[in-house]
């Protein structure tokens, strides 16, 4: 997905880096991303997420906090309330050059900081923690050890994840007077929380005070088997799958026209790489948005059908397109179709019929089930309908390709 890179004005006047991710087709929604606690927009999780959404329609904005990756200003001068802070500029940001974040999406302390910045955003209809604490101070246990020297002493270096950070007495003191329960109680929007019940980091404990906390609509996914930072891709991608599903209810739709809608026939089928994976494309086919991938025994990820699973989908579908047509036409009594198809290679020595006589053919299998009350004949006669449904005439027939680069 084409993302574009910028800086906007974040709290202090500093310069804050950013990246917005974008659709190759129309985009939905603009989503606001909060990553966890000194990571940074080009975390993988955050990367990962964002491509995802991208590809199906949602623009995602993440950007660096004061002090962090490529942003300007000093870590050790940022809290968790200059966070909250910059994550409503950030929104200001969009509403001026694009449009208003509809979706909040925060991992860990991110999550925390979307639940508190929620109210100064109204265009916001949902909200999404990923392995959010219920309690900002949380965070703290990061460097527990160290706490009395950090109120004695003013502040002290601590070791997060192998990198010092300076950490102030502001930033203790700031993180202890949030009261993130009574934000969440009045949130009044949408809230997704997802979390790993096995989360060594922020227990799945916290999931369950922020859930109980909020009132409906609300909505919980567990991320089984994940860890903290999402480090694999399948549960990024997983969790971008759910969060456009879910918010769509959410959203507001985009009309037909700018969906691509247009009604004429046939449409124009885009398939582009989302790089999300050695193999895996978006594919959009009007208002539609698909994924293709091969299996991961070659190399893909299996996010998605194949090539020739496309193929073998288009003609199974004509085929009982056909028949309904049919059967409705003819008032006839079928009650359901179901066509399953197989595509393998078989030597053209062993097709009797077939003109090419030697390398290797193409072969589809395909089965249809008819279920009703049909007698022997109707039923012969729709065996004899699938075979002229278009789809099934195509690739019968010889067929152009022109190709053109563009």
């Amino acid at each position: 997905m084409p993302t574009e890179r910028f800086q906007f004005t974040g709290t202090g006047g500093h310069q804050l880096a950013a990246a917005l991710d974008l659709s190759t087709g129309a985009i939905a929604a603009y989503a606001l991303f909060a990553h966890c606690f000194t990571c940074s927009k080009d975390v993988l999780a955050a990367k990962r997420i964002a491509a995802a959404l991208a590809a199906k329609g949602i623009a995602v904005l993440r950007f660096d906090f004061t002090g962090l990756g490529s942003s300007e200003g000093d870590f050790a001068n940022s809290t968790f309330s200059s966070n909250v802070a910059d994550l409503v500029l950030a929104a200001d940001h969009l509403r001026q050059t694009r449009k208003a974040p509809a979706i909040l999406i925060g991992h860990s302390l991110g999550g925390a900081a979307v639940l508190a910045a929620a109210g100064q955003i109204p265009e916001a209809k949902a909200v999404v923690t990923i392995a959010a604490p219920s309690d900002p101070a949380h965070v703290t246990g990061l460097f527990n050890d160290r706490i009395e020297d950090i109120r004695s002493q003013g502040e002290v270096d601590v070791s997060l994840a192998g990198r010092p950070f300076r950490i102030r007495r502001e930033f203790v003191e700031d993180i202890a007077e949030q009261s993130l329960t009574a934000q969440i109680a009045k949130l009044h929007k949408a809230l997704l929380v997802m979390h790993s019940p096995t989360d060594d980091i922020v227990g799945i404990d916290n999931a369950t005070h922020i859930f109980v906390a909020a009132k409906h609509p609300k909505s919980f996914v567990s991320l089984a088997g994940a860890d903290h930072l999402l480090s694999q891709r399948r549960d990024s991608v997983y969790v971008a799958d759910v969060i456009a599903s879910w918010a769509e209810r959410y959203v507001e739709p985009l009309p037909p026209e700018a969906a691509g809608h247009t009604g004429e026939t046939p449409r124009r089928v885009i398939v582009r790489e989302t790089r999300l994976g050695k193999f895996q494309q978006n594919v959009i086919v009007g208002p539609h948005k698909l994924l293709a991938d091969e299996p991961v025994s070659v190399g893909g990820q299996d996010s998605g059908p194949g090539p020739y699973d496309f193929v073998l989908a288009g003609l199974g579908a004509c085929t009982a397109m056909t028949m309904r047509l049919y059967a409705d036409r003819k008032s006839l009594p079928l009650d359901r179709v179901t066509v399953t198809l197989k595509h393998g290679k078989i030597h053209a020595g062993d097709c009797e019929e077939c003109e090419t006589r030697e390398g290797m053919l193409d072969q589809i299998e395909r089965e249809i089930s008819i279920e009703g009350a049909l007698d022997e004949e109707q039923r012969k006669r729709l065996m004899e309908i699938a075979d002229k449904c278009p789809v099934h005439r195509t690739l019968h027939s010889e067929i152009r390709i022109v190709t053109r680069a563009v």
